[in-house]
């Protein structure tokens, strides 16, 4: 079972750090089983409730998964190795539609943003005991809010989105909770929460967002909470339409413990309305972020919700980070009071490329899905076979693995900087990669 590796150990923290220390060296590969727990402790000579705290340990730092009777072994992605680090390398000369970053042609300069912000700040510095939030962009922030049909609540900033999806989970959940997430979704959602101790419970995507049957299911299946993606869904594009939000909540509504996060990946930059879960449960979040919109670089995301998850995600905040940078708050004010970003032909641009290639696709007999954002998404049979012959026409995408946990295999293309111009040579790539058996393949 563990080869030549010996765990260690007399105490519960010792023996985790000896499993950990196999995991870290390579003794213990990916996938491999561990000994039952009373085994363990028989061969170490110690109670079998120390080498559970032990494995307990190990789960909640994403060492170890535990599988009912099959029992626990290595995990085959450790939370230390994100999904995002299995990137394809890029040849020299080899387009690359894999990064999922926007166009730097679309996002505003900030030099001006940014010394109109040292100004403000030489006037208003950032001093300790202050609210975190600067007046003006908690006002214009609750605005955007109310334009789009968000329940009233208050205003914190994080980070970027995933800080905020963490400290919001972390607000309500434990370890060996489960929280339903999209399937395929959003990678860095996908390895956070069994970093965080969290049981995932995977829900079936389709291009209006979570089907009502997966979550359905993932309810019954005892999830506390859920995360979904409003709008440009990462990967699939999707975007939860009205009717799909309106049958979603209706579920929601039997189950008002459940923890609801709104994730609005696609605000600033899709012109789709957004029609929210938030506000039917008793503890929920909406996040907005400023990256792809503004730029990646720019780490701020607001969030609002319910009055007591967002005393709980600020009052953590305080004693860690304490506050977002003033600077980048009054830059963002600026950004936002300037029109420095033209939403709408941000949208317009996006979604030219992404409908050509969607059409092209189709025309082509390739089933492709992208009904917002900046991302396409072509299920496959042969996920592997469908990179490699793309990279040797010149073509890098992202493999779906990154993205799934039971759906079927995929690849993402990132249109940000596709030209229209290479339209055409892209859908025959991919055409000739797929192959006609592989055609028409389901994501859900």
């Amino acid at each position: 079972m563990l080869g030549e590796y010996r765990i260690t150990g007399r105490g519960a923290s010792g023996i985790a750090a000896s499993v950990e220390a196999g995991v870290g060296a390579g003794a213990l590969a990916p996938g491999t089983p561990l000994p039952p727990m009373r085994e363990l402790a028989a061969r170490l000579g110690v109670n079998p409730n120390t080498v559970a705290a032990a494995y307990r340990t190990l789960r909640e730092r994403g060492v170890i998964e535990t599988d009912g009777r099959r029992g626990s072994r290595v995990r085959s992605r450790p939370s230390s190795a994100p999904r995002d680090a299995l990137r394809t390398e890029v040849p020299d000369g080899v387009r690359d539609l894999t990064d999922g970053n926007p166009d730097v042609a679309l996002l505003p300069p900030l030099d001006g943003p940014l010394a109109a912000a040292a100004r403000t700040y030489a006037r208003r510095p950032a001093l300790y005991g202050q609210d975190p939030v600067a007046p003006e962009l908690a006002r214009l922030a609750r605005a955007g809010f109310d334009a789009d049909g968000v329940p009233d609540g208050p205003v914190a900033l994080t980070s970027g989105a995933l800080d905020a999806i963490e400290r919001v989970l972390a607000a309500h959940l434990r370890p060996g909770d489960a929280v339903a997430v999209e399937d395929p979704g959003w990678g860095s959602v996908l390895d956070l929460a069994p970093a965080l101790g969290l049981r995932v419970l995977p829900v079936a995507v389709d291009d209006e967002g979570p089907g009502t049957d997966a979550l359905a299911r993932a309810l019954a299946a005892g999830a506390r909470a859920l995360v979904v993606t409003s709008r440009a869904q990462n990967p699939t594009g999707a975007a939860v339409s009205a009717e799909r939000a309106a049958a979603l909540r209706g579920l929601l509504a039997d189950h008002p413990e459940v923890l609801v996060i709104d994730d609005d990946h696609g605000h600033g930059f899709v012109d789709l309305p957004l029609h929210p879960l938030g506000g039917v449960t008793r503890h929920w979040a909406l996040v907005r972020s400023t990256a792809k919109a503004y730029g990646p670089d720019l780490r701020l995301a607001v969030l609002t919700g319910d009055a007591v998850t967002l005393d709980r995600v600020r009052g953590r905040q305080r004693l860690g980070p304490g506050w977002v940078s003033r600077l980048l708050q009054y830059a963002v004010v600026e950004l936002w009071t300037s029109g420095a970003v033209d939403r709408e032909a941000v949208a317009r641009s996006y979604g030219e490329r992404r409908n050509a290639l969607v059409a092209a696709l189709r025309e082509r007999g390739v089933a492709a899905h992208g009904r917002s954002g900046m991302n396409v998404w072509v299920p496959v049979a042969d996920e592997t076979g469908v990179v490699t012959r793309l990279l040797a026409a010149g073509w890098a995408v992202a493999a779906g693995a990154r993205f799934r946990v039971e759906s079927g295999p995929g690849v993402r293309l990132t249109v940000s900087r596709l030209r229209p111009s290479e339209v055409a040579a892209l859908a025959d790539a991919v055409a000739a990669a797929v192959r006609p058996g592989a055609a028409g393949v389901r994501y859900v």
